[in-house]
């Protein structure tokens, strides 16, 4: 079994530090690259503007609320793209609104978490992702 690179799309500071402190306290040591948004994202997993390619296998933590490029519009972009269309992605929001769900759904994410506390929900989350990457293939 591979590594499985974390790649967390998302634009604020205290979510950041949060993911970051419940990875700590499950003892989840995977590698953790960061973007603060799609346009960031896209360079990453791309290797353009500087950036090294994110390595895979690899899943995307993405939210949507963010400057420049959303999470909607990066899944276009994501999905649009012949190389990183099969990318899984979880979507990770403080969005409980019924038409976000849908739309990202609609874009094939694997899941969508609504954030509603700042460590207990992302240790909960990070619980269920850590059983999901044990137990999936992940696409070349």
């Amino acid at each position: 079994m591979h590594e499985v690179n974390i790649l967390l799309v998302e634009d604020d500071e205290i979510d950041v530090k949060a993911v970051k402190r419940a990875l700590l306290e499950l003892k989840i040591a995977n590698p953790l690259m960061r973007a603060t948004d799609g346009i960031d994202a896209l360079e990453k997993l791309r290797g353009e503007n500087g950036n090294e390619r994110l390595a895979r296998p690899y899943m995307i933590l993405l939210d949507l609320n963010m400057p420049r490029m959303g999470g909607l519009e990066f899944l276009d972009e994501l999905r649009n793209d012949p190389d990183l269309q099969r990318s899984i992605v979880f979507v990770m929001t403080t969005s409980a609104a019924e038409e976000d769900r849908f739309r990202a759904y609609d874009k094939n994410v694997a899941g969508y978490l609504v954030k509603d506390g700042p460590v207990r929900s992302f240790i909960d989350a990070f619980t269920m992702l850590e059983h999901y990457w044990r137990v999936v293939e992940f696409p070349d």
